[in-house]
C-alpha cells in the first residue's frame, strides 16, 4: 500500500477520540451524548431503524475517502479490512476468519441464505415476525429450489415468557427440518428472543442456525461464539453507530464444543473474487483450528468502500473504551423507564413487547396508541401518526407490522427505541407528546 495512505485508517481516529475525551469509561453520559451528531431540536428514539453517528466517525469516514480519493492505494489487498475485521472481531469475541465487514444485514443474510447446500424436500423453520430480507430470500429458494419454509407467529404482548417461545419452535421441528432461522431481536416488536436456548434446541437436532443480528452489535456486549449460532448478520449503522452502508457477518469457521459441538455447515461463499479459481478449498475443519479463512472469501468481492471499513471500526473502538456492559446497562435502563411511562399512559395492554419476563426485555418497545381497539388495523392511521409525531414535534419513532397469533388483522404498532445518547427527560417528554397526540387523533 503507498505510504501516503494510513495503513490502518481506524487506529488514528481512535487516537483522536482518546485526545477527545480520555476517560470515556468515566465519562458522564450527557458527556457521551456530545459525541454524537444529533439535533439539538428532536428526540432520536429510531435507533432501531439508524443510530446517531459519533463525530469522530464521521470524521474518519470523510478522512479515509479523501486518502483514497486519488487511487494511490491498493483497493484490493488480500485479506481486505483485515486491521479492521480484527478490530471488530476482537469487540464481539470472535477470530478475523469468522468476521466480513458488510454494507448492511440484509446483505450478509442473503449471502447466507444462498450459501447453504439446500435442496429439494429440505425444511427452513423460522417466523413471521423476521425482517422481509429474511422471509423474501427463503422464499425465493423455495421458488428455485422447492425448499420447504415453515414459519410460526411469536407471541406478542407484555406477558410473554420464553418458554412460550422454545416451545413453540420445538413442536415445529419436523426430521426434514435443516436450518432454523430466527432474529436475535425482533424490529416489530422488540422481543429478545432467547438465542442461547434456541441454539441449543438446534444443537439437539443437528440444524443450522441462521441469526438476523441486525439489532444486536452495540446494544449487548455478547461473545458472538458463545451464543452457538453458525451465522450472525448484522448491522452496523443501528445501535453499533457506524456509517449507513455498514454491516458485520459472523460465519462460524471452526468448532468450540463447548459453543457449538456440530460439524460445520456447507457452506458455498458466493459473490467472491478469492474462492479459488480451479480445485476447491481444503475440507472445513473439525476441530477449534481454521483450516482455511472462510471470511477471506466473502469479504473479496471486488473494489468497495475502504472508508466504511474503518468508520466501522471507529465505532467499535469507541464502544470498547466507553465499556460494552456499562452501554447495555444505560441502554436497558433507559428502555425499563420508557416501558414504565407507556403502561402508565396506554396501559399495559398496549404494548406488544415482552415486559414480565426479563430475559425477553430489549430497548425497542412497540405499543397501540389509540383507545380503540381496531386501530391497530389501520396502517393509514398509524403511519400519519407517525408522520405527525416527526413533522410537528421533531420527535421520531418508527410504525412497525406483524401478525398476531388468533388475530385475522395483521397489527400496525407505534415503536421507540432507546439508545445511550437518550436521557430520561426526553424519554417523558416524548411519551407525553405521544399520549397527548394518540388522544387527539382518537
Amino acid at each position: 500500500m503507498n505510504g501516503a495512505v494510513d495503513p490502518i485508517p481506524g487506529h488514528r481516529a481512535a487516537t483522536m477520540i482518546a485526545e477527545r475525551s480520555p476517560n470515556l469509561r468515566s465519562a458522564e453520559w450527557s458527556e457521551i451524548r456530545g459525541l454524537f451528531a444529533l439535533d439539538p431540536g428532536a428526540i432520536h428514539l429510531n435507533t432501531g431503524t439508524v443510530g446517531a453517528m459519533p463525530h469522530a466517525v464521521l470524521e474518519t469516514v470523510d478522512r479515509v475517502t479523501r486518502q483514497w480519493a486519488g487511487g494511490l492505494g491498493d483497493v484490493y489487498p488480500p485479506g481486505m479490512y483485515s486491521d479492521h475485521r480484527a478490530t471488530i472481531a476482537k469487540a464481539y469475541g470472535v477470530d478475523p476468519d469468522e468476521m466480513v465487514i458488510t454494507h448492511n444485514a440484509t446483505e450478509g443474510v442473503s449471502r447466507v441464505i444462498h450459501g447453504l447446500d439446500l435442496h429439494a424436500g429440505d425444511e427452513v423453520l423460522t417466523t413471521t415476525h423476521e425482517c422481509y430480507s429474511v422471509l423474501s430470500n427463503f422464499n425465493l429458494l423455495r421458488n428455485r429450489f422447492g425448499i420447504k419454509l415453515t414459519t410460526i407467529t411469536l407471541p406478542t404482548g407484555y406477558d410473554v415468557h420464553a418458554e412460550q417461545i422454545i416451545e413453540l419452535f420445538e413442536a415445529a421441528i419436523t426430521p426434514r427440518t435443516k436450518v432454523l432461522a430466527f432474529a436475535g431481536i425482533t424490529l416489530f416488536t422488540g422481543t429478545k428472543l432467547p438465542m442461547r436456548a434456541l441454539c441449543e434446541l438446534a444443537h439437539r437436532h443437528g440444524l443450522i442456525t441462521v441469526l438476523d443480528g441486525a439489532l444486536l452489535p452495540g446494544m449487548l456486549d455478547i461473545d458472538m461464539r458463545a451464543i452457538g449460532a453458525d451465522f450472525i448478520s448484522c448491522s452496523g449503522s443501528k445501535f453499533q453507530c457506524g456509517p449507513l452502508g455498514t454491516g458485520l457477518l459472523y460465519m462460524r469457521n471452526k468448532v468450540h464444543p463447548q459453543h457449538n459441538p456440530l460439524p460445520l455447515p456447507t457452506f458455498w461463499p458466493i459473490i467472491s473474487t478469492w474462492y479459488p479459481m480451479k480445485g476447491s478449498p481444503p475440507p472445513r475443519t473439525r476441530t477449534s483450528i481454521e483450516s482455511d479463512n472462510i471470511a477471506d472469501y466473502v469479504q473479496s468481492a471486488g473494489s468497495a468502500s475502504i472508508a466504511r471499513g474503518a468508520a466501522l471500526a471507529t465505532a467499535c473502538e469507541m464502544w470498547d473504551e466507553i465499556g460494552r456492559a456499562r452501554i447495555e446497562r444505560r441502554i436497558m435502563l433507559l428502555a425499563d423507564y420508557a416501558r414504565e411511562l407507556i403502561a402508565e399512559r396506554f396501559g399495559r395492554e398496549a404494548i406488544y413487547s415482552p415486559g414480565a419476563d426479563p430475559t425477553l426485555r430489549s430497548p425497542l418497545i412497540a405499543l397501540h396508541p389509540f383507545q380503540r381497539p381496531e386501530d391497530a388495523w389501520n396502517v393509514k392511521k398509524v403511519h400519519e401518526y407517525t408522520m405527525r409525531l416527526q413533522r410537528e414535534y421533531r420527535l421520531f419513532t418508527r410504525w412497525t407490522e406483524f401478525d398476531v397469533a388468533g388475530s385475522p388483522h395483521q397489527h400496525y404498532a407505534s415503536r421507540i427505541t432507546t439508545h445511550i445518547f437518550n436521557d430520561q427527560d426526553e424519554i417523558a417528554r416524548a411519551v407525553d407528546i405521544m399520549a397527548r397526540l394518540a388522544a387527539e387523533m382518537s
